[in-house]
């Protein structure tokens, strides 16, 4: 029989697998998840371009035209802004429930440790960058208290990386804390950043307000899964109401400022973002590109301001001055969506000449993992996403090995999505027959356990949360239920048994 490769696309890791049966429901399933996650995370990353295209470049031109196109492209961006940050930080605590169940010494150096470096190296990288366009509109820094109190407190636009390796240490922290306090300050943190009355300079207001959107997705995972599973286009066409209808209320009235009514916004524009991502993953042109973009959000977050900065000083005389009336309302309707494109398009070549010349140090922490150039590539939010099937050739299909699991890891963690692999000295299961309940755990692991307390019993058709199996269904074995790994961005360390 052949050996079966089972590719973890949150850390570009892949491992032979035992042979065993494969369920093809459950491969099926485990794709659909994948694609919806990973295509959801690319059209946040277009997002997040597409309002630094609009706010730091677009709006700074001079269009000249009698329409209210640059207001448009401005209001329209203004009200993304529920959905963009808080959506993709979900999705990063939705697959970050196996990293926090792990020893300090893993979770400080993948986790911690990675995203740290990368924002350093990154802010020094930029600061170089953007004093060649002093004017540019973006925080900076002038001098060397500017750059420490960048390392500290205040993070520049690079901010989702410090805010990734802060909340792994709050919910490593917090994990065994009763979630209801968690969530509830988290909440109320949230609720009153975006009321105005706590002092953000800089994007310490990102900080404050989207820990609570990655703990609930560390909480609320199965009921996310089972939110896209039982998408319908009915469910998007009411949560594009629901999502249209309150920034509609938001914006006439004024009320952002009003506690409690922007957190519910993002639960809304959260929800639409999951329905919406989980049904374009049928339209399988569509969601495999976004799928892509998704799983390669690192090198778009980290390079394409500097980019823009730069061709917005190459370009903000020439679409200032005065071009044919025709042409000038052309390029004020299409110009955002032009620019943005292109600078994803450079940003990824950038990143593949990059990675070519062997500079694998500027996308991930040097010796983390013994990750080779090929599996740099990936972003480090690249492991948030569920495993999709390996491909039988390429990149993501290359063997790489990865470190020892360390003997005293906490409970399973949920389980990575590759189809089952029979235990070793155990006959392989069959699709038709669940292993006794009774099943004895090798002796030096832990019994499967939820990894935090008071989460509700998991709503998913396939093992993938680690805990005790239900009447019917398998229990997950070690070697079936390797630790979930989460390094994307926009690192990763998991363990891989060789075979």
């Amino acid at each position: 029989m052949r050996r079966r490769q089972s590719t973890d696309h949150r850390d570009g890791q892949t491992s032979a697998a035992a042979p065993g049966p494969v369920v093809p429901a459950t491969a099926a399933a485990v794709r659909q998840r994948s694609v919806w996650a990973d295509a959801a995370k690319g059209v946040c990353i277009l997002l997040v371009v597409l309002w630094h295209v609009v706010m730091k470049h677009y709006l700074q031109i001079d269009w000249r035209v009698s329409l209210p196109i640059p207001g448009l492209w401005g209001g329209l961006t203004q009200q993304l802004l529920p959905l963009r940050m808080p959506l993709f930080f979900t999705i990063s605590g939705m697959f970050a429930v196996g990293a926090v169940t792990r020893p300090w010494r893993v979770v400080g150096r993948s986790k911690v440790a990675k995203f740290f470096y990368l924002y350093a190296l990154w802010l020094f990288i930029h600061t170089a960058l953007l004093s060649l366009v002093p004017d540019f509109d973006t925080l900076k820094a002038s001098s060397a208290l500017d750059v420490l109190e960048q390392l500290t407190i205040t993070p520049t636009n690079l901010w989702y990386l410090y805010a990734l390796a802060l909340y792994f240490v709050i919910a490593k922290v917090l994990r065994r804390a009763p979630m209801a306090l968690v969530l509830g300050a988290a909440l109320v943190l949230s609720a009153t950043a975006a009321t105005g009355v706590l002092d953000i300079p800089g994007n310490r207001g990102g900080l404050y307000q989207n820990l609570v959107w990655f703990l609930g997705g560390l909480y609320f995972r199965p009921y996310i899964e089972r939110l896209a599973a039982n998408a319908s286009w009915a469910r998007v066409a009411l949560t594009t109401a629901a999502y249209g209808a309150i920034m509609v209320v938001i914006t006439l009235t004024a009320s952002k400022a009003v506690p409690g009514v922007w957190p519910l916004a993002c639960v809304v524009a959260t929800v639409f973002g999951v329905t919406a991502a989980a049904r374009i993953s049928e339209w399988t042109w569509l969601a495999e590109g976004l799928a892509r973009l998704g799983r390669t959000t690192l090198p778009i977050y980290i390079i394409h301001m500097p980019l823009l900065a730069l061709l917005h000083r190459a370009l903000v005389t020439p679409l200032s001055a005065d071009l044919d009336g025709r042409l000038r309302l052309l390029l004020a309707v299409v110009e955002p969506i032009v620019m943005s494109a292109f600078l994803v398009w450079l940003c990824l070549l950038l990143h593949r000449g990059l990675l070519r010349a062997g500079a694998t140090w500027l996308f991930d922490l040097p010796g983390g993992g013994g990750r080779s150039a090929r599996h740099a590539r990936r972003a480090p939010e690249a492991d948030m996403a569920p495993a999709t099937p390996a491909p039988p050739s390429g990149d993501l299909a290359a063997p790489h090995p990865g470190p020892p699991a360390p003997p005293d890891h906490a409970a399973p963690a949920p389980h990575d999505h590759a189809a089952p692999a029979a235990p070793p000295h155990t006959a392989p299961q069959t699709p038709t027959r669940a292993a006794p309940q009774g099943q004895p755990t090798p002796p030096g692991s832990a019994p499967a356990a939820p990894p935090f307390p008071g989460l509700g019993k998991p709503v998913a058709s396939t093992p993938v949360d680690g805990r005790p199996p239900s009447p019917g269904r398998p229990r997950p074995t070690p070697a079936e239920s390797p630790t979930l790994e989460f390094p994307s961005v926009p690192g990763n360390d998991r363990p891989t048994p060789s075979r």
